[in-house]
């Protein structure tokens, strides 16, 4: 599966998700994009998750119509998010496109 990190989601994540393409905002020069903009060029370049910490992004968005499923992480916190690994990755393998879930820990 192809996800793509937003700012502020935890790079040292991507190596607990070997089974996964992680490519981050920042890799693909997107750093200054608007979230709609981010998750339409997503969309549009075949990502099929969206991984980050905006706990705001589902009343900021309209993320019906969108093939790309999101995951809303709690935090931004490496030490809080790296005892939670195994469940982020268990919701990676199961999400279906179009889903969004929030990650509660």
């Amino acid at each position: 599966m192809r996800v793509l990190f937003d700012q502020g989601t935890p790079v040292p994540l991507r190596r607990f998700l070997n089974s996964h393409t992680v490519t981050t905002v920042y890799e693909k020069g997107w750093s200054r994009t608007r979230n709609g903009d981010l998750l339409r060029l997503a969309d549009q370049q075949m990502f099929e998750v969206f991984l980050t910490t905006d706990q705001q992004l589902k009343s900021q968005q309209n993320l019906t119509d969108r093939q790309i499923a999101v995951v809303v992480l709690p935090t931004t916190s490496w030490p809080v998010i790296q005892k939670h690994t195994a469940k982020i990755a268990a919701v990676l393998d199961s999400i279906a496109p179009g889903d969004f879930i929030e990650i509660d820990f």
